[in-house]
């Protein structure tokens, strides 16, 4: 993944990538069905149980790590290998949601655009570089445990005098909202299964929400920029 060059820019525009760009529920719902072809339905069970408790303890997703204590439950399974092959083939530019990339294409007019998502260090940029998402940012792509907590390294390598942060997670886009104030401008694409969650009420409501990724090439840049009040 590339490093920013350190010259400030007007606006930058950071994009998450699952269930923001790419539907990862599809991905997951793949490979619960795959699972269950090739370990039963109760393993693929046991799995998703490990993908839980590992998502817990880490704070984000980690599909390879569950697979790696999958295996310390099941050693002999002889279906891992299969698994593990179809995990890191994934055709994810398969599961990009519609009009994801002339989203990216479209902010590209106007400022640099970043990938900007948690992960793990094997899967997450694997995603990304098979999806295509690598290719349309040019490589400006950034992958933290928990990006929320590290906006002063987004700053020091895309500086900008105002940011556009399009996620799907009301809860990223209101720390965002705290730490940057008026500088951000919060983008809600109301898709995947966060887009009703029960805790969506709880926060305030984001600058723009659209009902998907698509909707994003409607707003020229006067519309992008303008944020609206720190939440507190």
């Amino acid at each position: 993944m590339s490093q920013g060059n350190g010259s400030r820019s007007p606006v930058v525009f950071l994009l998450d990538v699952d269930n923001t760009l790419l539907n990862n529920d599809r991905v997951s719902e793949d490979l619960r069905r795959h699972l269950t072809r090739e370990v039963g339905t109760q393993r693929q069970e046991r799995y998703w149980a490990i993908f839980e408790e590992l998502r817990v303890q880490l704070g984000y997703a980690d599909y390879l790590g569950a697979l790696q204590r999958y295996r310390l439950e099941y050693p002999h399974d002889n279906h891992l290998l299969e698994v593990s092959t179809f995990m890191v083939n994934y055709p994810f530019a398969n599961r990009l949601f519609p009009g994801a990339l002339d989203a990216i294409e479209h902010l590209n007019r106007f400022g640099p655009t970043v990938i900007l998502s948690d992960g793990d260090v094997v899967f997450q940029p694997r995603k990304v570089g098979r999806s295509g998402l690598y290719e349309e940012v040019e490589g400006r792509v950034l992958i933290y445990i928990h990006k929320e907590l590290e906006l002063d390294e987004v700053e020091r390598q895309y500086p900008a005098d105002h940011y556009v942060m399009v996620d799907d997670k009301v809860r990223i886009l209101t720390a965002l909202k705290k730490i940057w104030g008026s500088r951000v401008t919060t983008v809600f694409p109301r898709q995947g299964h966060y887009a009703f969650a029960d805790d969506v009420a709880k926060y305030p409501t984001p600058d723009i929400t659209i009902d998907s990724i698509s909707k994003l090439v409607e707003y020229d840049l006067p519309a992008l920029l303008k944020a609206g009040p720190a939440q507190k």
